[in-house]
């Protein structure tokens, strides 16, 4: 006589170390403490703002200059992908706020990350990640336009929205450039800090920051949301916009930073 079958015990499911049980509106109070630390000493976070914008101007400038500029739309696109990098003077800032240390431009300018060389390793790794973006929307284009010189952003605008052709390339451009968006926020919005704050390779930051944003999802997907909106406003305002809400999300990503930090065994992180 068959032995009847065992019954299926439920999974186990692992221990989720890195969950924080954030409420949804976490990303407003992060918002709310950036903006607190944009308040105290506001030259120097305006100061920091001004000199994104020029060099978002000078990438601008310097695309034209060399001929490419069909790659204006995909580069600032990319300025996601290295946006916590050119943050970190912002996240010192916040720390030293938090740590009740005085703040000073030099200070933001010149930061002495605890994990060294490991942060430039890690900004490789992001400006990498850009151009591959960059090549993958050079591709793009050619792919749906051959090779037809760039014919200047009035005519190219006029071709992307009246025309099927133009609707595809959104259509597929908005899928890969939205791939390359995940994956570029889950590993670099919690890296920086945690290379800034914490002696770490640059490896082990970029996986820590995609597991942390992946089980926290409820919490950063708003925050996400606000990044996208700020530099959407930004580019409305043809980038000077950066001058302020570049300083306010850069706070603010100190702020989620905290909150979400991993613990440090034998010491308070």
């Amino acid at each position: 006589m068959l032995e009847p079958l065992p019954a299926i015990a439920p999974r186990v499911r692992p221990d989720t170390v890195l969950a924080r049980d954030l409420p949804r509106l976490a990303a407003l109070e992060w918002l709310g403490a950036g903006w607190s630390d944009l308040r105290a000493s506001p030259v120097q976070s305006l100061a920091y703002g001004l000199a994104v914008f020029a060099l978002s101007i000078l990438v601008i400038w310097g695309l034209i200059a060399v001929g490419l500029p069909s790659l204006i739309l995909p580069a600032l696109s990319g300025f996601l992908v290295v946006g916590p990098l050119l943050a970190i003077g912002l996240y010192e800032k916040s720390r030293r706020l938090q740590a009740g240390q005085p703040v000073t431009l030099a200070n933001m300018i010149v930061t002495h990350p605890r994990s060294g060389g490991q942060l430039v390793f890690a900004g490789l790794l992001l400006c990498l990640l850009v151009m591959l973006w960059l090549r993958a929307a050079d591709l793009l284009y050619a792919l749906f336009y051959g090779l037809l010189p760039f014919p200047g952003y009035d005519q190219f605008l006029g071709q992307l929205l009246t025309t099927p052709r133009g609707w595809a390339l959104i259509g597929v451009g908005s899928a890969v450039g939205g791939l390359f968006a995940a994956l570029a926020m889950a590993i670099s919005l919690f890296s920086i800090p945690m290379l800034l704050e914490r002696r770490v390779d640059a490896l082990t930051a970029l996986g820590t920051s995609f597991a942390l944003t992946t089980q926290n999802l409820r919490a950063v997907l708003p925050w996400g949301a606000i990044v996208v909106a700020g530099f959407a406003l930004s580019a409305a305002t043809r980038l000077l916009g950066l001058m302020v809400i570049f300083p306010l999300l850069g706070h603010g990503t100190w702020h989620a930073w905290v909150s979400m930090r991993p613990a440090v065994r034998g010491a308070e992180p």
